[in-house]
């Protein structure tokens, strides 16, 4: 990380930039935020995600009266729906990007109860595995190239244009696909949360960049051998889960002696997760406005703000 680059907080400096006050998230609410192997807190909740909600906030009202002032500058009058304000957040596979993704939706669904907040991830715009096979590239499944950027771009500008009932496609961790003929919508949201190891990527052969549609972006982070732990034990409960579930993408897996798991996944791990960590993810980390880094059980340690 490119420390002059950022400001540094602890976790207790963090805590204490905390404006708006105690969060009405209840604790029997938290379970379905957290995904498989993570971990969130009360204490979380208040004095990591508090903050960042009022950081957020700055940073939208910010951008909300500069569009206004665009809009009167170019128009000669003020449209009544400003610009989508678009959030992008990022990590390596089981860093917790999903939970952070859950969390920061809900405290933003009660920190602006009148308008609309929605969250998606960019899974959904994987190529479907059949198309994988054909291009030689399911070992590279989750890599640049196996995504379709440019439906991901074409999407995003969209977004930002305010188009109306913008659909787009659904991944399901179960089956490991694409799910065939559905579609999410969109309806010109006040604030998306865009979830995805790619956001912060530079793909080739592209005029226009996914961070270009950015008004903010977070990174999440870890050390690999943390990452490559939580990932291990994710494996583990996708197996458990899938052991009477025939149509569930791990349940052959499931039927496996556990030590032969865990050396597949161990595996997937080393060849596939940890070689798109440090080629493709991690080098995107010093794109971000802001960085939670994570330690031992997925504790928020520190939280570190892009100084410009």
């Amino acid at each position: 990380m490119k420390m002059s680059l950022y400001k540094r907080f602890s976790r207790s400096e963090w805590k204490a930039l905390r404006q708006s006050g105690e969060s009405v998230t209840k604790l029997d609410q938290l379970s379905k935020l957290v995904s498989l192997n993570d971990r969130l807190s009360a204490n979380d909740v208040q004095e990591v995600y508090g903050p960042l909600v009022d950081y957020v906030d700055m940073v939208y009202q910010n951008s909300q009266l500069f569009s206004t002032a665009r809009q009167s500058f170019l128009l000669g009058a003020v449209e009544k729906k400003m610009p989508t304000f678009v959030i992008g957040i990022c990590g390596s596979v089981a860093v917790g990007k999903s939970t952070t993704a859950r969390v920061l939706h809900q405290l933003l669904e009660q920190f602006y109860p009148d308008e609309q907040i929605a969250y998606m991830t960019t899974d959904g715009f994987l190529y479907p595995n059949e198309e994988l096979e054909r291009r030689n590239l399911m070992r590279r499944k989750g890599f640049p190239e196996s995504y379709d950027m440019n439906r991901l771009l074409e999407f995003m500008k969209q977004v930002k244009i305010g188009g109306e009932s913008i659909e787009y496609p659904i991944y399901s961790h179960s089956i490991y696909d694409i799910v065939p003929n559905q579609f999410e919508t969109l309806n010109q949201p006040d604030i998306l949360i865009v979830e995805g190891i790619n956001v912060l990527q530079l793909p080739q052969n592209h005029e226009i960049y996914m961070s270009d549609f950015f008004d903010l972006s977070i990174y999440v982070d870890a050390d690999h051998q943390l990452v490559r732990q939580w990932y291990i034990e994710r494996f583990d409960m996708h197996m458990d889960l899938a052991k009477n579930d025939p149509n569930n993408y791990y349940h052959e897996m499931s039927q496996w002696p556990r030590n032969q798991a865990h050396q597949y996944a161990r595996k997937v791990w080393r060849e596939i997760n940890l070689v798109n960590l440090v080629e493709h993810i991690l080098p995107t980390r010093d794109r971000a406005d802001v960085i939670i880094h994570k330690t031992n059980n997925h504790f928020v340690d520190a939280i570190f703000v892009r100084k410009y």
